[in-house]
């Protein structure tokens, strides 16, 4: 089997009625029919809808990651202003305390110039991550109510807490 570009030239050169060397059509229109565009679109969707659920996970899993990158970053911080003020923030104070200053009691004595976190985080949904001291599942809780924002829910509405660090 012979491999040429001829084919392609020709339906180039084709399409602006102009002769390729060595062609047999002179000034005919060349072109792709509408069957030849039809079969590339079917493939072309298949393709995508075999690789979008794919890519569609993966955005899901990408955010779930970064609530339990953020759970992190902000125990860290949690754990700096304990350090300094013997107590974590109440669930009245929340994790705007981390930021500013409160006034609310239990006031800590000894707050850190600047705060211990520049601002408080956004969950991957857009939503705030909600606050609980003293916590259910440890001495803290703190969680997300996922992209549906509503207490419970599954897949993707699932709500994440720092509890179920390990889970996948």
């Amino acid at each position: 089997m012979e491999l040429s570009i001829r084919p392609f030239l020709k339906r180039l050169a084709g399409s602006q009625k102009m002769a390729v060397p060595g062609s047999r059509i002179h000034g005919a229109q060349a072109g792709f029919s509408l069957l030849e565009i039809l079969v590339v679109l079917v493939i072309m969707g298949i393709m995508i809808g075999l690789i979008a659920p794919n890519i569609i996970g993966e955005v899901d899993k990408a955010r779930v990651t970064q609530a339990k990158s953020d759970f992190k970053t902000i125990e860290t911080a949690l754990k700096m202003y304990k350090l300094d003020n013997f107590v974590y923030p109440s669930t009245e104070q929340g994790l705007e305390a981390l930021v500013s200053q409160s006034d609310i009691d239990p006031v800590p004595r000894n707050f850190k110039s600047g705060g211990y976190m520049p601002k408080v985080p956004k969950d991957p949904w857009g939503g705030n991550y909600i606050y609980i001291y003293p916590g259910d599942h440890g001495e803290f809780d703190m969680y997300t109510l996922g992209a549906d924002g509503v207490s419970g829910g599954e897949e993707a509405g699932k709500d994440i807490g720092n509890w179920d660090e390990e889970e996948g």
